[in-house]
Order: structure tokens, then sequence, then C-alpha cells
């Protein structure tokens, strides 16, 4: 295996966060009062900058992927870099037909009028990123933070400090950080952040991480927008196409090693056809990684030696019935599939968010959907079956963030769906204009005539009221 770059770890000078912290929202503040971002050419030069800027930097940010994960380069375009470009040409694209202030229907109380609705960026943004897609999943919404004519301060994950220590220098180098800064750093780094008042705040992680960024915000009622995790199911019924439905799970999950916020959580399998999966399952497994995963260049590693462990214990419950193996030194945790779980066990407990699958069984689809229901909402569901009633079913009875018929993951390939959860899953969704729309405030705005002013509304109002009543049946 040849050897790869390991891009240098940078963080904020110790000491001085707090300070610099505030002086740089205080620099942006003042940048954004200026009104330059709110101008339509400046906005699409700096998007034009920044994709001439992640093209430069695309080799660089593979190999810091592939130190932070071990994660190939193909899984590095499709669910980071090309996915963020993609999002980054459709941005460019409709960038104009978003920001038009939007006509709406007047009201005939108020003729003559107009109405409009206008998108109002927020004014300066703090963006948390996560670990597990460090890029994609800071600089997506970036892309609309920026189209909609914001100041964004970025706080890329510290747990990939090779793929941070990259978005820090192309950020640095491509924007004035007046406009554009991402700041490294850790916990302290964070808290200093949200100690200040922004406004406008778009966090990706965890539910328990979330709910202190959400009681950090109230201190200064700053708006959020929560995308956050739980788990998701994978429901197979027994008319499913057990080898498409396989392969397409199997995929989903073990997407850079299980370490996916919509990756299938749990197997939720009919009972008639549970064993036929398993093997189906067990047999993609060889096909995608071969005989030994661990050689495999296709098969990502896990973030650090914490989750490691932390995954490694979950593999104490239940009969592990593919995979199991695992190596400390690398961080390798095998494709596993899980089974004699129960819903007590950590396992079932907790977002997984790494290589194991837990395999349980139903017996039909109303208990399939109560099981599902008894916990908080899921950010995606996936349903195989080719019923049609069963499917509609499934939709019109559970409340999840996003999710598939017959696939996985998908859905966030395309940038007309709204990517988000619900409860516990999340706050606020994006990708398309609905990146556009989560850094925008919708700015009502009514333009009335002057030619015509009725009395009907003023003082003093004497026996109007019944004719006022007519009025209002007639409208």
């Amino acid at each position: 295996m040849s050897v790869r770059y390991t891009a240098p770890t940078t963080v904020l000078p110790s000491g001085n966060d707090q300070q610099r912290i505030q002086q740089l929202v205080q620099k942006q503040r003042v940048f954004f009062a200026t009104g330059k971002t709110k101008e339509l050419d400046f906005r699409k030069q700096q998007l034009l900058q920044l994709q001439l800027a992640i093209r430069k930097y695309e080799q660089e940010l593979f190999d810091a992927m592939y130190a932070d994960f071990r994660k190939p380069d193909f899984e590095s375009f499709i669910s980071e870099v090309g996915f963020v470009e993609l999002e980054l040409k459709i941005t460019l694209k409709n960038i104009e037909s978003w920001a038009k202030p939007k006509p709406v229907k007047e009201a005939l109380l108020n003729f003559p009028s107009r109405s409009y609705i206008y998108s109002s960026p927020y004014g300066i943004n703090l963006i948390i990123g996560p670990w597990n897609y460090p890029f994609n999943l800071l600089i997506t919404p970036l892309l609309g933070a920026m189209a909609a004519g914001n100041c964004i301060i970025l706080k890329p994950s510290e747990m990939a400090a090779s793929t941070s220590a990259v978005i820090a220098k192309m950020i640095r180098e491509t924007f004035d950080e007046e406009y554009v800064a991402a700041i490294e750093g850790g916990v302290e780094t964070t808290q200093h952040l949200l100690a200040q008042r922004f406004d406008h705040i778009f966090f990706t992680g965890s539910t328990r991480v979330g709910q202190i960024i959400m009681k950090a915000a109230a201190e200064h009622l700053t708006p959020v927008t929560l995308e956050l995790g739980g788990k998701s199911p994978a429901i197979v019924a027994e008319d499913a196409d057990l080898e498409l439905a396989a392969r397409r799970i199997t995929w989903g999950k073990f997407l850079n090693a299980g370490q996916t916020c919509v990756a299938p959580d749990y197997l939720l399998v009919h009972e008639q056809v549970k064993e036929e999966l398993v093997q189906l399952i067990t047999q993609c497994i060889t096909d995608f990684y071969g005989d030994a995963p661990d050689k495999s260049p296709d098969f990502a590693r896990i973030i650090n030696d914490n989750h490691y462990e932390r995954l490694r214990g979950l593999l104490r419950q239940g009969t592990i019935r593919t995979g199991g193996q695992t190596d400390a030194e690398q961080r390798y945790i095998a494709p596993t599939l899980l089974d004699q779980v129960g819903w007590e066990h950590p396992v079932m407990q907790e977002e997984i968010f790494g290589p194991i699958l837990p395999v349980l069984s139903y017996s039909n689809l109303a208990e399939a959907i109560e099981l599902v229901n008894r916990g908080e909402n899921p950010l995606a569901l996936y349903f195989f079956s080719s019923s049609r009633k069963k499917q509609q079913t499934v939709l019109r009875c559970t409340q999840f963030g996003g999710g598939c018929i017959n696939d996985t993951v998908s859905h966030l390939a395309n940038p007309n769906l709204p990517f988000g959860g619900v409860g516990g899953s999340g706050v606020g969704s994006y990708h398309g204009k609905s990146s556009f729309d989560v850094f925008s405030h919708q700015k009502s705005v009514l333009h009335r005539g002057t030619w015509l002013d009725l009395p009907l509304r003023y003082p003093p109002y004497q026996h109007r009221l019944p004719l006022l009543r007519k009025l209002f049946k007639w409208l």
C-alpha cells in the first residue's frame, strides 16, 4: 500500500481564543453592515472562488480523509468533494431566482396593494461541522449561507484533524476572514464560540451535543438548525426483492465503515425471510470487501480509539453471524451482523455509528411499525417491499426525517429533497434551495398604493360594525 500524505494539524493559538473570537465576530458584524454580502454579484463571485478552491485542494482533501479514516478516494469523492461540487453548481445556477423577491396573492382588504416575500440574510452565522463527513457536512451548509448573503464562521471538527487543517487552510487562502473564517480547536474553542451572539447557528452532530448548542443559543435567542441522528431502521417485508435489498443495505450500512448519520442502524426483517436475508448480506459483504475486509482498500477505519473501544464493547451482546473481527492498532472493526439482540441491549439503546448491524425480526407490519414508533423519531427510515399498499402504510404511520423505499441513503443525492430530522433527530433542513432558505429570514412586505384610502378603518367607528360583518362574509 502506498504511503499517503498526512496534512499538518493547526489550532487556534492557546490563551487567546476568547478575545480572538470576540474580535472576529465583531469584524464580521462590521463587514456585514456594509451591505456588501447582499449584492448578488458579490455572492456569485465568492461562490466561484470557492469552486476553484475546492478543485485546487481536491487531492489534499482526499489525502487528509485517508489520514483520518483511511477512506477510499471513491467514497471521498461521491460522499464529500463531488457531492459539494454538485450542490455548488446547482447553487450558482439558481441563486438569482432564489434571491428574487417572491410575489404572493393579495388580500382584497388591502386594495390597492402588492405583497412580496424578501429573502433576507440572518447576518453572522456559526456553522459547526461533524467529524464523520468533515468536508461535506461543513461546506454544504456554507454554500447556502454564502448564497443567502451572510457572513460565516466555520468550526471544523477537531476529531478529523487532518481534514480540518486542509479546510482551514483552503478557507484562509480563499476568503477574507471578515467574510468567511475557519477556526480550529477543541471543546474549549467551541464553548468560546457559543458564548458569542450569532444571528444563526447551524450544527451537525449528536443529539446530546445538539441539546448543549440549543441551550447556549437560547441565551441570545439565536435561531438554530440542528442536524442530528438517531436509530434509523431498515424494514424488510417478506415480499421484498431480497437480493436487491441485501446489496443496498450492505452498501448503505458499511459506507464510511458505518460512520454515517443516515446509515441503517438496525435491520427489522420479517421472520419468514430473516435467515435468507442474513445469508445474502453476508455474501454481499464478501463480494464488496473480500474474504478479509481488513485488507480491502475500499473499507474505511474508525475515527479514533474512543469510538473503536465503544464499538468493540457493543459486540459483547448477541450472536455474531458474520464479521466481528477487530484490530485496535488499525482501529478496524469488520462489517458485522449481530443476531439475538434485544431492545434492552446497549447496541439498541444508542446510535451505533459503526459497522455493526443488529438484526431483529417481526411477524407482521403493524408490529414493525409499533417497534419503530417506540423510540425517538429517526433521521432516516428505509422500507423494502414490492407492495404499494405496505409502502404507503409505513409512510403514513411513521415519523422520520427522510428516507427511501427500496433503497438506503440515496435520498441525500437529490438536492430537491430537503434533508433534516424531526423531533429528536433534528430541527430544520437543507440541501439545494433549502440550504438557501435555512440561512434566510423570509421578510414579508406589503407595498400599499396611495391613490385610494377608504375611511372605513379609521375612528370614530360609530355604527360601522354591521357593514364590516357583511364585508367579511363577502370576502
